[in-house]
């Protein structure tokens, strides 16, 4: 255990030492160099060629292009909900309070990220939402414009606040977590789909196809019907979780998305999926889809994990090895109540991960791959995701 707290002790001094700051695989359109050429900015192409340069390079081009470090919502989220983590962690068992802080420092840091992730709100919606600090293009379909509102970065934003209101009582933040439920249901669109309907991935045209997007979406849905009985939010997370239960393989797993490019089968969105469903069944007391949650666990316990420890990223194929693999594993053995079962699994992924994954200087590397891999630190897709996921860690013991 020992080197599982250096290690992630090492990982939050450099996260607080940054201020929970950083760069991002995706946001080489924050160029203040690119930003400056118009010409370049309104060709679909070559944003994505940009995008896809700066996140593909194993070289850091982001000091010479000028992208500044900034909060990103979805990360800051993570952080949050691990804070909270580590608050329940050090109450059921004091004596980690010399090594993951006192019970009044670890709420000092929740007020402090609570009251940074409501600032950080996507504007003009019906209800709470967030999205990320960068413009996106995916592929040469359409642009996300920054801060465009997903389900997925408002499901982590404002369920982690709800864990913040448990613990500190603040209102505003469950108020803040309850909006939330009308941008689902009132500015995201849906597709029929098995008996239900998917939710769309944000308010935007032709991303409607997620199984895991809906099923997060279905997840915020639950946790707010279990604040306030709302019978619309509860119509609606089964609709989406019937639909996404229904596209269910018969071997337990799920294709990423409903169109023929989204084929793949993958290990975290995988858990996402069981944290949906695990969700809604102990939110609702709805019972009905529990043997799809087994049949999804069963086929990602088995499928994603190698005997050494090593995290694979599909079901059929080790690389690109990203570090929301082994994350995800530490918040799916705890979400599902598997840890006791599954515990050697989870210091043998843990101790792969950071003997192979993290850097001497505390943060974590964002993908391994067969030939040169990127060590470049972004702060919400590998940093923030690790924090959480070690915080679960820490929960479950």
């Amino acid at each position: 255990m020992q080197d599982i707290y250096a290690s992630f002790s090492a990982l939050r001094s450099w996260c607080e030492a940054e201020h929970f700051k950083g760069w991002d695989p995706y946001d080489g359109l924050n160029s203040k160099v690119f930003q400056a050429l118009p010409f370049f900015k309104k060709s679909a192409l070559c944003r994505l060629v940009v995008i896809q340069g700066f996140k593909r390079c194993p070289v850091n081009l982001r000091p010479l292009a000028m992208v500044p470090k900034e909060y990103n919502a979805k990360g800051v989220g993570l952080f949050l909900q691990g804070y909270c983590n580590l608050y329940k962690a050090v109450g059921q068992n004091p004596s980690l309070a010399g090594t993951l802080g006192s019970k009044d420092s670890i709420l000092e840091r929740v007020d402090e990220l609570a009251g940074l992730l409501i600032s950080l709100q996507s504007k003009g919606y019906s209800g709470a939402c967030w999205g990320y600090n960068f413009d996106w293009q995916a592929r040469r379909l359409f642009l996300f414009p920054k801060f465009t509102p997903t389900v997925v970065a408002t499901n982590f934003c404002a369920t982690a606040l709800m864990d913040a209101y448990e613990i500190t009582g603040n209102k505003r933040y469950l108020d803040t977590a309850l909006s939330a439920a009308d941008f689902v249901l009132k500015d995201l669109h849906r597709t029929e789909c098995k008996g239900g309907f998917l939710f769309s991935y944000s308010p935007l045209k032709g991303n409607d196809t997620v199984f895991n997007a809906s099923l997060l979406g279905s997840k915020l849905l639950s946790y707010c019907w279990h604040h306030t009985r709302n019978q619309e939010y509860l119509d609606a997370a089964r609709a989406s979780v019937l639909a996404c239960c229904n596209s269910q393989n018969d071997d337990g797993s799920w294709v990423y998305g409903m169109l023929p490019v989204q084929s793949w089968i993958d290990s975290f969105h995988t858990g996402y999926n069981l944290d949906g469903l695990i969700a809604y069944e102990e939110q609702t007391g709805d019972k009905s889809f529990h043997e799809n949650i087994e049949k999804g666990f069963d086929y990602y316990i088995k499928n994603f994990f190698e005997p050494d420890g090593c995290p694979k990223y599909y079901d059929n194929q080790k690389y690109p090895i990203d570090i929301h693999c082994p994350g995800q594993l530490l918040v799916t053995l705890y979400r599902l109540h598997r840890y006791g079962e599954y515990s050697e699994l989870a210091d043998k992924v843990l101790k792969w991960t950071i003997a192979n994954m993290q850097d001497k200087k505390g943060y974590f590397y964002y993908q391994l791959k067969p030939g040169i891999s990127s060590k470049i630190p972004y702060m919400r897709w590998s940093n923030a995701f690790m924090f959480n996921a070690m915080s679960y860690y820490f929960l479950s013991k």
